[in-house]
């Protein structure tokens, strides 16, 4: 047994390895990368472990599957959003028959530090109808997702593991064991991996047969603990996940103890549910993200006899992350005495890209242009370069989702939107971008995408990217861009009235017209510079 100091995600990438991991497959999104940054540096360090970033997170998952259908063990790392990129392959991979262990790590982002929603992931692990783990802990979450890989090959399902930004990205000491051998598993059976409607009916009906021996494993899994108080108290206590933690911080100030029920895994624990309620007269629930456990223990009608406290009362704020201050709020103890400091006059300091960024240079070649036409819109994107929306720059006005830039833009300019521009980044134009491109161009609309092609994945970290330079120009023209308004810039000062020209050009052009900003990625430049 070994002891160390690991992020959450490193925690769940370790163990993965530790359980015989053959495969590994993700996309960058915080607060998920550190996943994927672990097993690469595992997998150059041993070589015995595949790991590898994927163009987007639908690819990633039905990589996954490919492994698991050979028979060996795999697992798929996102951040929630990028769940519903993988959603299409998700659902309908319950219904086939894992083969090779498959585990989905799926890191939630409650009170959005770098996303653009606060969805809950649970509700798609009840929605797939698999079964999912959310660790309170560094070590549970070194724990469970070993358990899962074995789970999921009982089952013959995928299994999820469910974790928040918080978990992810703290760090703590957690004992590790020795690595195990998978065994090669048999290949999948051609007709539980096709899904004909004919085999699909079947598999979904093996698929809701299994669903009493998965709340089986739920009720009787060690990660679940309910500690019943010696006498019967009015408060009961259910909990999740990382809320754990701050429950077991003030419990120990109230004057008599509640019940307490801890549930880890889902489908939920009905009976211990049942065994908590029966034994208290009011329940307060603490769960990270969305009133997800409170919604089923109400239900339509509520339980009657019993006051059920949470989100949805409004005893724990519905947005946001959970802290100690608010569960003790909600435990009905005063607040803790604070510290009072001087007022010090500190200026508030959005976000902004970094000094010598290439982006900036684009955007404010841009913003010049746009100036001589009446109503202008910039659609743009995920990526470093959506805070063009702040001050200074501003010149922005939708970021939506990944590759939703240039669909938008084809729309905004059949709905009479001119000019109609796109602004997405090499890396997202490769993850969801493309198809839209190629809408766009079959339909000759009149508007301009311009790539903003920086040669990462810079917002995430510095993770590689799929096309860049040339390879973009050779993508845009395989969509059917015309290759003359195909157009490359370099975004420096010194270019500014050149590229400006450019882009004037291709913003009256009558169709579509592609304009790739190339400059490197300053920070990645500096990295370069170290290293040498």
């Amino acid at each position: 047994m070994k002891k160390e100091v690991l992020l959450g995600d490193e925690a769940v990438a370790l163990a993965a390895y530790h359980a015989g991991l053959a495969a590994a497959f993700s996309y960058p999104g915080t607060p998920a990368s550190e996943i994927m940054e672990y097993l690469i540096r595992l997998a150059h360090t041993h070589g015995d472990l595949q790991a590898s970033w994927c163009v987007n997170e639908k690819v990633a998952y039905e990589e996954a599957l490919g492994v698991s259908f050979a028979g060996r063990r795999a697992l798929v790392s996102m951040k929630h959003v990028g769940l519903n990129v993988a959603a299409d392959p998700f659902i309908n991979s319950a219904l086939t028959k894992i083969m090779g262990g498959l585990v989905v790590a799926v890191a939630d982002d409650p009170g959005m530090h770098s996303s653009q929603n606060e969805q809950d992931s649970r509700y798609y692990a009840h929605f797939g109808r698999i079964f999912c783990f959310e660790p309170s802990s560094h070590q549970e979450a070194y724990e469970m997702t070993q358990w899962a890989f074995d789970l999921s090959e009982k089952f013959h399902i995928p299994v999820m593991l469910r974790l928040v930004t918080r978990l992810s990205h703290s760090r703590s000491s957690v004992l590790s064991g020795p690595k195990k051998e998978s065994p090669l598993l048999p290949r999948g059976n051609g007709p539980d991996w096709t899904l004909l409607p004919s085999n699909a009916r079947r598999r979904f009906a093996e698929l809701l047969h299994l669903q009493k021996d998965l709340q089986e494993e739920s009720e009787n899994s060690p990660f679940n603990k309910l500690l019943l108080s010696p006498s019967r108290q009015r408060l009961g206590i259910i909990v999740a996940g990382l809320g754990y933690n701050y429950v077991m911080e003030n419990i120990r100030h109230l004057q008599e103890k509640p019940s307490l029920l801890k549930i880890s895994t889902y489908p939920l624990p009905i009976k211990l549910i049942h065994e908590l309620i029966k034994a208290s007269d009011e329940i307060l629930i603490v769960e990270e993200g969305y009133p997800f456990i409170e919604e089923r223990i109400r239900g339509t009608f509520g339980l009657p006899e019993t006051k059920i406290k949470g989100k949805l009362s409004g005893d724990l704020p519905l947005s946001g992350e959970l802290t100690p201050d608010s569960v003790r709020e909600a435990l009905g103890l005063p607040s803790l005495p604070q510290e009072k400091t001087k007022d010090l006059p500190l200026a508030s300091r959005p976000p902004q890209l970094c000094p010598g960024c290439p982006h900036h240079d684009t955007f404010m070649a841009l913003k010049e242009v746009l100036q001589d036409y009446q109503q202008p819109t910039v659609f743009s994107d995920i990526g470093c370069y959506t805070l063009a929306a702040l001050p200074p720059i501003q010149a922005i006005d939708t970021c939506v989702c990944m590759g939703a830039s240039v669909s938008m833009a084809k729309g905004g300019a059949q709905a009479g939107i001119f000019p109609s521009v796109a602004v997405i980044g090499d890396s997202t134009f490769t993850h969801s971008g493309m198809t839209s491109l190629l809408d766009a161009a079959s339909a000759k609309v009149n508007m301009t995408v311009i790539i903003v092609d920086n040669a990462v994945v810079a917002m995430t970290g510095g993770q590689p990217t799929y096309a860049t330079g040339e390879k973009l120009v050779k993508i845009c023209t395989g969509l059917g861009v015309a290759p003359e308004h195909i157009r490359q810039i370099i975004p420096l000062p010194k270019n500014k009235e050149k590229n400006k020209q450019v882009i004037k050009e291709e913003i009256d052009y009558q169709g579509t017209s592609v304009i790739i900003s190339t400059r490197e990625c300053i920070q990645e430049l500096k990295k370069r510079a170290k290293g040498r």
